[in-house]
């Protein structure tokens, strides 16, 4: 996970707004900023979901490309990977601890 910070990353899923944005390009595809802005519910206005993609774009969890003068967002998958394989790396080094700690309390 090095080009992109973790916490970049955790920052910019850490939104309910973004989660919705993600699980919904996840869901249905690639969509212009008019349709998740549409979809997105009224109280969501296009300025608002055009910074939250930026927010995801800049951290590495959507891509930008332009057909015409409209903006297509489409999810990077790779970055809910690290996403995974980073969460999986702490578990794991939770379990080696609570190893260490079991052993440790159970020793005679």
């Amino acid at each position: 996970m090095t080009a992109h910070r973790p916490a970049a990353l955790f920052a910019a899923l850490g939104d309910e707004t973004r989660l919705r944005l993600l699980a919904r390009l996840s869901r249905e595809g690639p969509m212009s900023i008019a349709r998740l802005t549409a979809e997105a519910g009224a109280n969501v206005s296009r300025q608002a979901v055009t910074k939250h993609l930026r927010t995801m774009r800049d951290a590495g969890l959507v891509e930008e490309s332009r057909h015409g003068r409209e903006s297509i967002w489409q999810l990077e998958p790779r970055r809910l990977d690290d996403a995974h394989g980073y969460l999986a790396s702490i578990a794991t080094q939770w379990e080696r601890a609570l190893v260490r700690l079991k052993t440790f309390v159970e020793r005679d």
